[in-house]
């Protein structure tokens, strides 16, 4: 009975989303629209705060305790040589000084004028998810999730399961933030996030555009892994009118896997298979079952690209139309066009197509790694947009990035707040995957490069009132709040 009783408890705290746990918001700063004109700058903001301030301006109600609730993101901004870049990362989510959510969402946008005519552009980018996957018999690409394999989609955060009598590691989350830098010159920025000791919930998803869903009665897996790392790298090219933009991320290693289903749970690590209140089952570690299972690790982004008067595509050098379609790109760039042919970016797949992966089992101190080819392609967006129930926390999220287009170029934001959220809209899915994988640490970086305008200083674009993104970041903040409130709830009540 105790068994039953404690297994309850865990796949109550996996099904509710919350934890208490000892973690308190940090001290947030505050955005003004001055620090637009600024060259850069780097700070912790407290979204929650911007729903405070304008639900008061405009005399409406907010849920109780809600001067307790924070959404602190990790925010930078460079604007140099006729380029803007903001970037935001959410450090984490927190309903009172105990409660927290942490969740990897990771967003960046620029804003740049084209060199053939001179045309402003927004170019979003955000990384929505780990997928792993298993290659089965039906599978339309080998190596690269598809809607013919076995695909499980996680969404992360922390927690800690000690307080329960679980005898399992401690799974506290931590973010850190690697600081804004640039070189003497102001042409080459480095910034980035670090999750560590991260908790995934993975969920059987399926992509398949004319019926995406995802199973959400319980999730498939747990796992807690040593990191999740983005770390950027911005390089101005003003002689050449161009920039690059480098985004190395990092998966730590697997260190637990809880998996089951029913009330047959039990818990993998280095050293064996274990029931979950500790005895030991068998010798089988986590590494040896997802290689057995042959269990393999994607990264999935979408980009996004915005002009006033002009809607735009992408291709590979095949000539292919990868918007909205399946194509392989691991060798290839993919460039981005105005409809009238203007090119305007591209992502380069081929600069750097392989991954280097850190056998733990051969080598504990990970100071060794092998190369190995990554696999990336485009996908159908209907298979991701039409799943938006399970992406819905991090999407909501992100759509704060629209009302900062109002302080980088006021023209562009009605187009932006239609475009950038809606993954239906996107120029391209990219799922970048890795094959050999066993749950050892991988590290990639893809590259970016945008084609801009020749141009000098700082932008200093008039800045409009921002009355008119009340609606929406209320809209934004009821979505967040539920999601956050019915995990607390369902947690307090089964305590209780």
């Amino acid at each position: 009975m105790r068994d039953k009783s404690i297994l309850g408890i865990l796949l109550i705290l996996i099904a509710s989303f919350a934890i208490i746990s000892p973690v308190f918001a940090a001290d947030a700063d505050t955005l003004a629209k001055s620090d637009f004109q600024q060259k850069s700058f780097a700070k912790t903001v407290d979204y929650f705060d911007y729903v405070r301030a304008y639900a008061s301006l405009a005399g409406l109600s907010t849920p109780a305790n809600f001067n307790l609730w924070h959404a602190n993101m990790y925010m930078t901004y460079v604007n140099t040589s006729g380029l803007q870049l903001l970037y935001a990362g959410l450090e984490d989510i927190t309903t009172d000084e105990t409660a927290y959510v942490r969740i990897p969402a990771q967003s960046f946008l620029m804003h740049y004028k084209t060199n053939e005519n001179n045309r402003d552009v927004i170019l979003s980018s955000t990384f929505l998810m780990l997928m792993a996957f298993n290659d089965s018999e039906n599978s339309h690409y080998l190596n690269s999730p598809d809607v013919g394999d076995e695909l499980y989609a996680s969404f992360s955060l922390g927690y800690d399961l000690s307080a329960y009598g679980l005898t399992l590691p401690s799974l506290n989350s931590k973010t850190e933030i690697i600081p804004l830098a640039s070189s003497k010159d102001g042409l080459q920025w480095t910034w980035g996030m670090k999750y560590t000791n991260l908790t995934a919930l993975w969920w059987r998803t399926w992509i398949d555009p004319s019926s995406p869903h995802f199973d959400n009665s319980l999730p498939f897996a747990a796992t807690t892994y040593d990191e999740l790392s983005f770390k950027y790298t911005l390089t101005i090219d003003p002689s050449n009118n161009m920039a690059t933009f480098t985004e190395n991320h990092t998966i730590g290693r697997v260190r637990d896997l809880i998996i089951g289903q029913g009330l047959v749970w039990v818990h993998m690590n280095s050293t064996g298979t274990y029931g979950l209140l500790g005895r030991q089952l068998s010798d089988q570690t986590v590494y040896a079952y997802l290689d057995k299972n042959q269990i393999k690790m994607s990264v999935v982004d979408y980009q996004t690209s915005v002009l006033a008067d002009r809607a735009t595509y992408s291709l590979i050098s095949s000539g292919q139309n990868v918007t909205g379609t399946d194509a392989m790109v691991s060798d290839v760039a993919v460039d981005t066009f105005t409809n009238d042919g203007e090119k305007i970016s591209s992502t380069d797949f081929g600069i750097k197509p392989t991954y280097n992966l850190y056998n733990f089992t051969s080598d504990p101190s990970e100071t060794s790694n092998t190369a190995y080819d990554a696999v990336t392609r485009t996908a159908n967006a209907t298979g991701f947009a039409g799943n938006v129930g399970l992406f819905k926390p991090q999407i909501n999220l992100m759509k704060f990035l629209p009302l900062v287009v109002f302080h980088i170029h006021p023209g562009l934001y009605a187009k932006s707040q239609n475009t950038i959220s809606d993954m239906s809209k996107v120029n391209y899915f990219c799922l970048t995957s890795y094959p050999e994988y066993s749950g050892f640490r991988v590290e990639h970086d893809p590259v970016i490069t945008i084609y801009m305008a020749s141009a000098t200083g700082t932008s200093t674009q008039g800045q409009p009132n921002l009355g008119g993104g009340i609606l929406l970041l209320l809209a934004i903040a009821t979505v967040i709040v539920v999601v956050i409130v019915v995990g607390v709830i369902l947690l307090r009540k089964k305590r209780t």
